[in-house]
């Protein structure tokens, strides 16, 4: 197939409008921040609003374009009908923690889900937009993922010592720290690096562009993976939960090559079953 992309269909276009607008508007705020990190007030405050107001624009605008859609929104939750055939997946900011430290690795990320039974929907189309760069990777069920213009594959590479993954680290009060590092210790002696850079839409982009071979997380929000679990499917790649099931009804994703999705799988599903017998044998 050529490098040029495919004509958006009108839901997807109307997508691409929308958060074009709010990265304009985020990319401004982002200025903002950087100069609060001087302040002694700090930037914490400025950053959920810049938050709010970005979900504010996209959902104005996405409900002006398609007001028969519902919404699943991260910080508003779920808008519109509980009978809908079609609703929007938004995270107006994935990668807050580095948007409040002016770290310019952030993106909006905005997945289109077909209701395809009574509990359970199919992402069909997604965009995630990283504003600082202009990147603007989308995909379409059966038409292809693309980064701006350009057709996208995963990686080909075959041996793990030559992969470069990229995975999210549990903090705080978060759980699946012992996952984690059960993960963690089994993969480092084995793969060329790994990497923790703050937006998990980014990261499965990322490897439906090829930067990454794969790519692990537990514990996500649908707003997280919406966009991004399509993205790597139509760049060839293969996405999947630890256990083989469906990634975005289960939270925890495992996403890959075609050569190196299964072996991250086994790694990622014997650090769970690793971490609940030591959970078990100290109970």
């Amino acid at each position: 197939m050529s490098g040029s992309s495919p004509r958006l269909s009108p839901a997807l276009n109307v997508v691409v409008g929308a958060v074009r607008k709010t990265g304009r508007r985020l990319l401004r705020d982002f200025t903002e921040v950087e100069s609060l990190q001087v302040s002694m007030k700090g930037p914490g405050d400025f950053v959920s609003q810049a938050d709010l107001r970005a979900e504010q624009s996209l959902r104005e605008d996405l409900a002006k374009a398609r007001p028969n859609f519902a919404f699943l929104m991260e910080e508003s939750g779920e808008a519109g009908s509980a009978d809908w055939e079609w609703r929007w997946v938004i995270d107006p900011l994935d990668g807050t923690t580095n948007f409040l430290h002016g770290i310019p690795h952030w993106a909006i990320s905005v997945g289109i889900e077909k209701r395809v039974a009574e509990d359970k929907g199919e992402i069909v189309a997604g965009v995630i937009y990283n504003p600082v760069a202009d990147e603007l990777f989308w995909a379409e069920k059966g038409m292809g993922a693309f980064l701006n213009d350009k057709r996208l594959r995963v990686s080909g590479r075959r041996e793990m010592r030559e992969s470069l993954f990229a995975t999210g680290i549990p903090f705080a009060a978060t759980p699946r720290k012992a996952e984690f590092a059960h993960a963690l210790v089994r993969l480092m002696p084995q793969v060329s690096g790994i990497r923790r850079f703050g937006s998990a839409a980014l990261d499965l982009a990322w490897v439906a562009a090829g930067r990454y071979d794969g790519y692990w997380e537990l514990g996500l929000k649908k707003w997280d993976m919406a966009a991004g679990i399509i993205m790597v499917r139509e760049a060839g790649g293969i996405v999947t939960s630890p256990d083989g099931g469906d990634p975005y009804a289960e939270g925890h994703v495992v996403a890959g090559n075609q050569h190196m999705h299964g072996k991250l799988q086994d790694v990622v599903q014997e650090s769970i079953t690793a971490a609940a017998k030591g959970r078990a044998a100290t109970e």
